[in-house]
């Protein structure tokens, strides 16, 4: 480690398969705590190669737990977080709403480092059952159209990590992973990065691999479509730029799609706009970036996929799936 980290300082690059076999030693403990968090921190002093975030991903994909659901044709949606925005857990309710407009989503998620409340703190308060037992799995996909990876239960190799990355509470090239590596390799991916480089490298990697995805970040910063603003998105075949006019709809302030500091204040959120009660910028929100997920499984028209999600929340459907999976937890 003492000879990469030297390399990294001199603000030299690592290799694909150096990144690759720094994550595998961590994984089995070769290196120590300050080894560890010394390595995070260089990555937050500069900017990543393609070929290190290469090695990384093809590190944590060929340590995790994998679990086969490819007979659902799912998608995850995902935010690598780090954006600094302090949003409510947009991605999350997404996927409920496209699990209710009858697009199975195979969530992968995570507690919260960098932001106040992750995918898996509202989800954990509210209850959801986090596990690794695929028929459990299968059963939820079955009845509510969706069900949650939680990180941790499929990348055991990254124990060593999780608590340095808590101590820090800074983003790391770990928030840029996330999305990559659900276990279920999802055959649909949409994914929400936090900055235009970042796009690009997700776009270079996506590129070369079997998946239909979107990437998206809207360019003032959000690792999501949030309507206060343009939104560059990067598909299989095109790139393009989309508006909130694009959905039919005005674009909103940035005030109106904050979250809560505390998990107890962003379930409340989560909570009140899954049933219908939402502002029309918290609705709305939500249900462009599920129609962007729709739209890249079935290839329809995102004015018409935001409608289609539109009627999914508010006539409650998006509830429904919801409710199933926390019925499902219980028993």
């Amino acid at each position: 480690m003492k000879h990469i980290l030297n390399r990294l300082i001199n603000q030299e690059s690592i290799s694909s398969e150096e990144a690759k076999q720094v994550l595998v030693n961590i994984s089995k403990g070769t290196y120590n705590q300050n080894q560890i968090a010394s390595f995070l921190t260089v990555f937050m002093m500069r900017s990543i190669t393609l070929e290190e975030l290469q090695g990384f991903r093809d590190a944590l994909l060929e340590l995790c737990i994998p679990v086969d659901l490819k007979a659902y044709n799912a998608i995850d949606l995902c935010g690598t977080g780090g954006d600094g925005k302090d949003t409510f857990n947009i991605s999350t309710l997404a996927s409920f709403v496209t699990a209710g407009a009858g697009v199975n989503v195979t969530k992968h998620g995570n507690y919260g480092v960098s932001s106040s409340c992750g995918s898996s703190n509202v989800l954990e308060h509210l209850g959801v059952k986090f596990t690794a037992d695929v028929d459990f799995l299968k059963s939820c996909l079955d009845q509510a159209g969706i069900c949650v990876l939680h990180a941790p239960l499929f990348h055991p190799a990254m124990k060593n990590v999780a608590p340095i990355r808590r101590e820090l509470g800074v983003k790391t090239f770990f928030n840029m992973l996330g999305p990559m590596v659900n276990p279920s390799f999802p055959k649909h991916q949409m994914v929400g990065v936090f900055s235009l480089e970042l796009l690009r490298l997700y776009g270079y990697l996506y590129q070369n691999t079997d998946k239909n995805y979107a990437i998206l970040h809207a360019l003032d910063g959000y690792d999501e479509i949030s309507l206060t603003g343009a939104t560059k998105v990067i598909r299989n075949t095109t790139e393009q730029i989309i508006n909130p006019n694009d959905f039919g709809i005005n674009s909103i302030q940035p005030n109106d799609i904050h979250g809560g500091h505390t998990i107890a204040t962003s379930a409340k959120i989560f909570t009140h706009i899954l049933k219908g009660q939402g502002t029309n910028s918290q609705n709305n929100v939500v249900c462009a970036n599920a129609a962007m997920a729709i739209s890249t499984v079935t290839n329809q028209p995102i004015a018409d996929c935001f409608e289609l999600a539109k009627e999914t929340l508010l006539s409650g459907k998006a509830l429904t799936k919801f409710s199933k999976l926390v019925a499902l937890s219980k028993n």
